[in-house]
């Protein structure tokens, strides 16, 4: 015989609030929670306070639009990622150290996948809302550079956060729609993409240190 699920209490909210007394996390948690049901555009701050339980006037000061609610999350997935470097994390080549951080911040994207897509979907339909994203992709950005041991300053790095911004964005395409247990579609598509990246700093480092060709003198 099979057992029915057990009802959930009336009026008992089931999304996933991992922020506990922490009104900044709630507030972020629970426009995640709404963004997974309900189209990102459609959200306002109001109904993130009412799924938050708290009232918009506390809501308001810690973020002030649900873009500063995106930043904020961004900031908290770079925390994350951060936090959970193993120590012989720095070993390896440069490669190898980013595509570990990164693969690291995709295991910290996964609780809110769901979520995820529709804010994509709907950023990219809001060409101001999209500026103000990638303005804090690149912050993330230099941020995974420096968690893989690679400066972020300086012209060599603004090139560096550029290329895995873009690397970023094309494998994230491929992570939400990957659906398999060990993202086997999502390393294949980063592995990729890092190996182009690393030849094609490697082929601009031979045109520096190579000497320009004697130029033939004129008859």
């Amino acid at each position: 015989m099979v057992k029915k699920a057990a009802k959930k209490p009336a009026g008992k909210k089931t999304g996933k609030m991992a922020g506990g007394t922490d009104p900044a996390a709630r507030i972020i948690d629970a426009a995640l929670n709404l963004a997974a049901e309900t189209a990102w555009r459609d959200i306002s701050l109001a109904k993130i306070a009412e799924a938050a339980d708290l009232p918009l006037s506390e809501v308001y000061p810690l973020f002030a639009s649900k873009r500063a609610i995106l930043a904020g999350y961004a900031r908290r997935i770079d925390e994350a990622v951060m936090a959970g470097q193993e120590p012989d994390a720095r070993e390896g080549g440069a490669r190898d150290r980013l595509f570990d951080v990164m693969m690291r911040r995709f295991d910290a994207l996964a609780p809110h996948k769901a979520a995820l897509g529709g804010i994509i979907y709907d950023l990219g339909r809001d060409p101001a809302a999209g500026l103000c994203a990638m303005a804090a992709l690149r912050r993330s950005m230099a941020c995974m550079l420096e968690a893989a041991d690679l400066s972020a300053g300086g012209l060599r790095g603004i090139l560096r956060v550029k290329a895995l911004s873009a690397i970023y964005l094309a494998s994230l395409r491929v992570w939400l729609r990957d659906d398999s247990p060990d993202l086997s579609q999502t390393m294949a598509c980063l592995d990729r993409l890092l190996r182009r990246a690393e030849s094609a700093a490697q082929f601009c480092g031979r045109l520096r240190r190579d000497p320009p060709e004697a130029q033939p003198e004129a008859a």
